[in-house]
């Protein structure tokens, strides 16, 4: 038999309401070894940049609205910026090569013989 979850009962949940979970006595402190260990695990590597404040805030706006830190937004954007980036380089060597591939066609060389006899 399914049982539905009684969502009032678990908004009540001690682990839900902080009553769990949340005390320091029982919270561990890591150190800057764990820190650089969760990093490299992660492959993530910290930065400083400076930015305009005002882009910092509509960073934080916009993160807002996603309901994301905008620090994680902004690794989000430059990810998706890198990309577009790349599939650009990709498809200017695909049209660059494009035409050097099609003229190595058979009826392209056909074609090459015949201007090359003509002369």
């Amino acid at each position: 038999m399914n049982k539905t979850p009684n969502i009032e009962h678990e908004a009540d949940c001690p682990w839900e309401t902080g009553d769990l979970g949340n005390s320091e006595e029982h919270a561990v402190a890591r150190g800057a070894e764990h820190e650089k260990a969760l990093d490299e695990s992660l492959a993530m590597q910290l930065i400083s940049i400076r930015l305009p404040k005002a882009l910092i805030e509509e960073l934080k706006f916009i993160a807002n609205k996603e309901g994301l830190g905008y620090q994680p937004l902004m690794r989000r954007v430059l990810q998706r910026f890198t990309e577009w980036e790349f599939k650009n380089m990709a498809r200017e060597i695909l049209v660059r090569e494009k035409p050097l591939a099609s003229s190595n066609t058979p009826v392209a060389a056909e074609r090459e013989e015949k201007k090359a006899a003509s002369c």
